[in-house]
């Protein structure tokens, strides 16, 4: 056996690069078998010793090397796997190197690669090293000249960074294109574009009066689904300019649709490149949640101009330097969007669903990896394939730690320290601690006495922390002591630690309501303040206040607008969560008072499935969503998330040991319940919310209408309500728009009878089949099927419109499957069905696989029945030779607990 093994990286053996590389110029000759590139560096020594000077490259043919002119013999350099390394005795000198790469072989997708017939690239993290030889790492920023030729006819179109100096023809039916980056950039923001392609462009005035060009290019054909995507693309500008101060430094911005794309989308600096899912989108062919999406993703990378751009990270272990803080960008971004137009509790709703939103991703996602094998800080100490940290820790809840700090400072103190941040930092590349130095002095500044050394503390402690709360009320004193405690046990490796790990206390802002016995918000005294909302910040392992004013013991409201990314122990009956969930004056506390109470009965139904028992009715779950469903004041978009049950893969987080299939029939139970319960209620709500006829718009208000609606269908499926079929069947085959055609079509695939669900999922091909992105969710639906077995996926697998090198088709099925298929997945067949496909993906895209590779990171937390074969499939991952770095450290890291 051989794996391809990589030495573990430690972020404490950092060392400057010793040369700085002020200017580059490419020439790229380009082709789909055989692309020669040519490069002219010129380095200038930092050190007064002479250095090595090491280059990067990976699947490169070396051609020719010439230092200031003069080839060099092979006795003067030195040519290893990975890496070309030279001995230059000068202090300033230029290195001009002609290399091949072959684009059409690279089914990573990672360099420069064929899509669709057009060439693009993927630099990031580490992807340059495979188009040149090159100092492929952030710290080394240079000004780039590229020079690009092809053939006219197949490649009309040629992109890169920048501004465009010339174009023009060339013998032979050939034409190239000049394109100067005026900015510093690191190599992995390098971008290059060849082909045909559709165009849709708009013209903006930025706020200092310049007119910058907005493109947005797509496969030809396809220019009817970039409207809006050029229209988030501008919205995106102008609101970075209102709320952060943060301008257009650029002429023109682009953003290319691909077919094939390992992520979202790439911040290439000006050329911006992404999954035509997070383009394409019209009315007939787009999903609400995927129109949302777009505007998030399109902001998200646009955002990174600035920060992650024009401020980049000094190496990668700072990568939630850029993608923390551009995440929160981007969800303020898209709750903003969502509360445009509305004011007072309207907006405060329509922020709230984002926030919901956002929260559960971090919950499904972020959670389970802080207490698994893979747990690491968002700023990780060591890593063997860099591709691997590219996780809801650095993102998501790198994005939280940010947040936090938005939470300490408030909007305008933050807005201060992000203008110090630039000032002090423009054009550099930099760390987390300068990051939080710039907004330590606007803190320190607004509390004298006070820093933010403890809260620094959230970039190097991974797990997610538990604060417990006590409450002791004094009715002769009409006061409140409310106490906070805090730890944070040791996850991953940490458990291996001899004498057990013990975590030093976080700085955790922790917001916090009271409400009497009727619901009312009560007034809160506290450092001679009054307000319904106090923000407590817990800095010690435990810490009391005391609340006076308190005119009866009070009900607390907790962890509003989820303060911060913690998991809350407080002991409280159930009538208190009805009473919160009916009335919290706070959005994100009454949504999380539903979704406890929600747990306790759905953790009561497991617990009886278990013990092979019939679970009753909870009627305490059952009338508060009654009283959620008929309350007038709430929006439809809120109702929809208050009202929907926390899905499987959060239920089966909270079963100990995790007991997937009675986690999967307590869920169904559950559903079928509260729609029998409610039906009268479900269906008033179903026909109140259906728009008939009129013109689809993805605005906020009209999108919750459609989700609330397809909610009721789904309960009312759920429950087998005597019209449910027939409002499904008539909902799939009359939709004007694609929101309420996959909600038709869902209802009827995940709780129909089967010979209708065939019978529209066939009609669904027949009516798609020639749309990507729609067959994309053609097999994600069967994917998730709660009938649909490992055999079921083979034979999709077979369909011809399935290909395992496309990653949306991979993640369309395979992924959705194994991380989303409960019911399917969990057999030994199904172990094995994973196994066999993360080795199949290792050989074409390994990072890909690698995301596959994670599906049972917590294998060691399910029953005996389930980990022990999972654990054969790990070990049957582990022993298979020619393992690829990325696969081999995900698993090794698994078994290792």
């Amino acid at each position: 056996m051989r794996t391809d093994s990589a030495p573990t990286i430690s972020r404490h053996d950092y060392l400057p690069y010793p040369y700085s590389l002020p200017s580059v110029e490419f020439t790229f000759d380009l082709d789909p078998a055989q692309t020669r590139v040519h490069a002219r560096m010129e380095f200038e020594r930092k050190t007064e010793q002479a250095q090595p000077l090491v280059l990067n490259g990976q699947d490169l043919e070396l051609v020719s090397l010439l230092l200031d002119g003069q080839a060099l013999p092979e006795t003067q350099y030195r040519l290893e796997d990975g890496s070309l390394t030279l001995f230059p005795a000068a202090q300033r000198f230029t290195i001009e190197i002609t290399s091949l790469c072959r684009p059409a072989d690279n089914s990573s997708l990672m360099g420069l690669y064929v899509s669709g017939g057009k060439l693009f690239t993927q630099c990031e993290a580490e992807g340059f090293r495979r188009i040149a030889w090159f100092p492929d790492r952030p710290d080394v920023m240079s000004r780039y000249r590229v020079r690009l030729r092809a053939d006219k006819q197949r490649y009309p179109l040629l992109l890169s960074n920048g501004n465009l100096l010339s174009q023009g023809g060339l013998p032979g039916g050939r034409h190239e294109a000049l394109w100067e980056d005026p900015q510093l950039k690191p190599c992995y923001l390098f971008a290059l574009v060849a082909g045909d392609f559709d165009c849709r462009e708009q013209t903006v005035q930025t706020g200092s009066g310049r007119q910058a060009l907005l493109q947005v290019y797509s496969d030809l054909g396809s220019r009817n689904k970039t409207a809006w995507a050029l229209d988030c693309l501008a919205r995106s500008v102008q609101w970075d300019e209102q709320r952060f101060g943060l301008e257009l430094d650029l002429d023109r911005f682009m953003i290319v649709a691909a077919r094939d794309f390992n992520m979202g989308a790439m911040e290439n600096k000006g050329l911006n490149i992404f999954n035509s899912a997070y383009v394409l989108a019209d009315r007939d062919s787009a999903t609400d949640s995927a129109y949302r999406a777009i505007e998030a993703v399109i902001g998200h990378e646009y955002f990174h101009n600035w920060t992650g751009n024009r401020v980049t990270c000094r190496d990668w272990f700072q990568l939630s330097l850029k993608e923390g803080l551009t995440v929160f960008r981007d969800q303020e971004f898209s709750a903003d969007m969502l509360a445009s137009g509305l004011s007072g509790p309207e907006a405060a709703s329509a922020r709230a669903v984002k926030r919901i939103d956002d929260v559960s991703t971090l919950r499904i996602a972020q959670f389970p990896e802080d207490a698994g094998p893979m747990a690491h800080p968002i700023r990780p100490e060591s890593y063997q394939e860099i591709g691997n940290f590219y996780t809801a820790t650095v993102y998501e809840k790198g994005a939280e730690v940010i947040r936090m700090q938005h939470t300490l400072l408030g909007e305008e103190g933050f807005r201060a320290g992000l203008d110090e941040y630039f000032r002090r930092h423009d054009g550099q590349a930099v760390t987390c601690d300068d990051f939080v130095s710039a907004m330590e002095s606007v803190y320190a500044q607004r509390n004298p006495g006070k820093t933010l050394e403890v809260f620094r503390r959230w970039y190097s402690q991974a797990g997610t922390p538990r604060v417990s709360v006590r409450l002791a009320y004094d009715e002769s004193q009409r006061s409140c002591a409310i106490t906070l405690s805090q730890r944070c046990d040791p996850v991953g490796v940490e458990k291996l630690q001899q004498p057990p790990l013990r975590k030093p206390p976080l700085h955790i802002p922790f917001a916090l309501g009271l409400l009497d016995r009727q619901g009312r918000p009560l007034p809160i005294t506290l450092g001679g303040r009054t307000s319904e909302t106090v923000l407590l910040e817990l800095s010690d392992t435990e810490h009391a206040w005391i609340l006076t004013n308190i005119p009866e013991e009070p009900i607390p409201s907790l962890l509003r607008n989820f303060s911060a990314p913690v998991i809350v122990e407080f002991e409280r009956g159930n009538a208190d969560l009805m009473l919160l969930a009916r009335h919290d004056t706070d959005p994100f506390a009454r949504w999380e008072a539903g979704q406890e109470l929600a747990f306790r009965a759905l953790l009561a139904m497991v617990q009886a499935y278990a013990a092979n028992e019939m679970p009753a009715a909870d009627t305490q779950l059952i009338d508060t969503w009654r009283d959620l469903l008929t309350d007038p004041l709430l929006t439809p978009a809120y109702q929809a998330r208050v009202l929907t049950l926390p899905s499987e893969k959060e239920l089966l987080e909270k079963t100990v040991p995790m007991d997937p299939l009675n986690a999967v029939q307590a869920s169904r139970r559950m559903r079928a319940e509260l729609g029998k319960a409610l039906a009268s209620l479900w269906l008033d709500t179903y026909q109140a919310n259906t728009d008939n006829g009129g013109h689809y718009q993805p605005d906020p208000l009209s999108a919750g209408r459609r989700s609330l609606k397809n909610l009721a269908l789904s309960y009312l499926m759920a429950a087998a309500h005597p019209q449910a079929e027939a409002l499904a069947l008539d909902q799939y085959y009359k939709a004007s728009n694609m929101t309420d055609r996959m909600g038709g079509l869902s209802a009827l695939v995940h709780h129909g009878s089967s010979a209708e669900a065939s019978k529209a999922l066939d009609h669904f091909y027949e009516q798609w089949q020639q749309d990507d992105l729609i067959m994309d969710k053609w097999f994600a639906l069967q994917a998730t099927a709660p009938t649909t077995t490992v055999e079921t996926v083979r034979a999709l697998m077979l369909h011809p419109a399935f290909s395992l090198r496309n990653p949306n088709r991979a993640r369309s099925l395979v992924f959705q499957f194994c991380m989303n298929n409960l019911r399917g997945i969990h057999h030994p067949e199904g172990y094995a069905f994973w196994a066999e496909q993360v080795l199949a993906l290792d050989e074409l895209n390994p990072e890909i696989a690698a995301r596959l590779a994670r599906t049972f990171d917590n294998w060691a937390r399910y029953a005996p029945a389930y980990r022990d074969a999972i654990h054969d499939a790990l070990k049957r991952i582990q022993q298979h030779p020619d393992l690829s770095r990325n696969v081999s450290e995900i698993i090794s890291k698994a078994l290792n607990i």
